[in-house]
């Protein structure tokens, strides 16, 4: 029987902004590649080579009170973005849009003039 995740509170909470420490400011998304059974010898690798398949984590952050938790498998690199947002999704991190993503969003309807 395969285990249920717990799903992010799709509840909006407020929180009060804080100050953090240098370095802390930033959330970090690990992704990391596969590399066994590339080389033919048992235990060597090849410098550089990696499977188009891995793992994405999120790293522990206190200022953003994130804790680490299980990381999400991608099989290709089309799933990568998939794999960070259930990542994302999971430790219920919300993301905002930047300036430059203002062109993907539709613009305010403009009130005729009188």
């Amino acid at each position: 029987m395969a285990k249920k995740r717990k799903k992010a509170s799709s509840r909006k909470i407020a929180v009060a902004a804080h100050d953090a420490k240098y370095g802390d400011d930033m959330i970090e998304v690990k992704l990391r590649f596969w590399t066994n059974n590339i080389a033919e010898a048992e235990g060597k690798l090849v410098p550089k080579n990696a499977w188009a398949a891995g793992i994405v984590r999120i790293e522990q952050n206190t200022a953003h009170g994130i804790k680490p938790r299980r990381p999400e498998q991608f099989h290709t690199l089309l799933d990568i973005g998939t794999a960070i947002e259930k990542v994302l999704i999971a430790h219920g991190i919300v993301l905002h849009p930047s300036r430059k993503m203002s062109k993907y969003s539709p613009k305010k309807p403009q009130k005729p003039k009188k």
